[in-house]
């Protein structure tokens, strides 16, 4: 076979099939081990067949098995997708930012001052409005690592480990600012967004108790959005060669320090965005530490998905499935709701290391090919 054109058809075809491998059978794999592993770790504890058979399925019950099972999986998974798109973009562009839960924090102040301020607003004007702030303060918090790495050379993970830290203690001295802190209050506690600000919830006419809200819709953009700046556009190229060569991409004439300041401010938008999805649709305030760590389980979430936007997707509704299931695992089975959290480290550990995952089933991927084109 020595048409040319036949042998690129070929390759492109073998490149696909390598990405299906990557991004959805490796991290289904995992899945399925890691669920193994918290079997047998349940075993390790004491715990009968009977009932880790039990909590397995209180697991599925409470995450698929009815609409308000649905919706609190819906809910939990929105701002850990969002969060995650934008630790994928950086990871596409060589770097490994590890800050979103300061830009979560920071977008999410950020979207309930302004919600709160500007209060008089009409919701078409006051709702967008918050949503741009979250994720205009989040792109801005994350461009100072962005800034540091790219003039300085300090290293990313070290300065967004300090963002983090900082976050903390910022938030609690705006938390108790008369201007922030609610009226009668001295607990560090902002006040109320207004109705008019909030994202509204599209299952209420059901049952008022259904908290899935339109920022589903904005989950969905996002990653479309993501997409297109990865796969279509020219940044989205530059992205991503950086990411895998910078020394190529510097001789192409690719600025690396734009590219560096870029990828962080739209990874922080992102996650600016995840934080004022979770005041403005479930919260309606702020409170110390009201990200509930979904900066860091969104590392998780963009690991899992190999930092592709649909990848990331489902990992997002798998982790946020997995949360809103652990509750009901507590309740039905009696299984402490910390083997959510051992089920997730088993996952990147297995992401982590996917050849362990290829060894351990290899039947569920293509062999390697003679490099001579022949069977072995």
């Amino acid at each position: 076979m020595n048409d040319p054109a036949m042998k690129s058809l070929l390759e492109s075809r073998l490149i696909g099939r390598s990405q299906i491998e990557d991004i959805v059978i490796v991290p289904l794999f995992a899945v399925f081990a890691a669920l193994v592993l918290g079997a047998f770790v349940m075993l390790a504890t004491n715990v009968s067949l009977p009932t880790i058979g039990l909590s397995f399925l209180a697991l599925l019950k409470g995450s698929v098995g009815s609409l308000n099972a649905l919706s609190e999986t819906l809910t939990a998974a929105a701002p850990l997708i969002l969060a995650g798109l934008g630790l994928a973009l950086g990871f596409r562009a060589g770097l490994f930012n590890i800050g979103a839960e300061g830009q979560v924090l920071m977008g999410g102040i950020a979207a309930v001052v302004v919600g709160f301020s500007f209060a008089n607003f009409p919701a078409v004007i006051l709702l967008p409005l918050s949503l741009f702030a979250g994720a205009l303060v989040g792109a801005l918090y994350a461009s100072i690592a962005g800034w540091l790495r790219a003039a300085t050379g300090a290293h990313e993970v070290i300065s967004t480990i300090m963002l983090n830290l900082i976050s903390y203690r910022l938030l609690d001295y705006l938390l108790g600012l008369p201007f922030i802190q609610k009226e009668g209050r001295a607990d560090p506690i902002s006040k109320s967004v207004p109705e008019a600000a909030e994202l509204p919830r599209l299952l209420a006419f059901i049952d008022p108790n259904l908290r899935v809200h339109a920022g589903i819709f904005l989950v969905l953009a996002a990653v479309a959005i993501v997409y297109w700046i990865l796969f279509r556009s020219k940044l989205g190229f530059e992205f991503r060669a950086s990411g895998e060569n910078p020394e190529a991409a510097r001789f192409a004439g690719i600025h690396s320090g734009v590219i560096i300041v870029a990828a962080m401010a739209t990874a922080g938008a992102l996650a600016g965005l995840a934080g004022a999805n979770q005041v403005l649709g479930v919260l309606g305030r702020a409170t110390p530490g009201f990200s509930a760590g979904i900066g860091f389980d969104a590392i998780a979430v963009a690991l899992l998905g190999r930092s592709h936007p649909v990848g990331v997707l489902f990992a997002g509704l798998l982790f946020g499935a997995l949360e809103a299931g652990g509750r009901q695992m507590q309740v039905d089975a009696g299984v402490s709701i910390d083997l959510i959290g051992i089920i997730q480290a088993l996952i990147i550990v297995f992401i982590a290391a996917p050849l362990l995952v290829r060894t351990l089933f290899p039947w569920g991927f293509r062999k390697p090919a003679n490099p001579k084109g022949r069977t072995p």
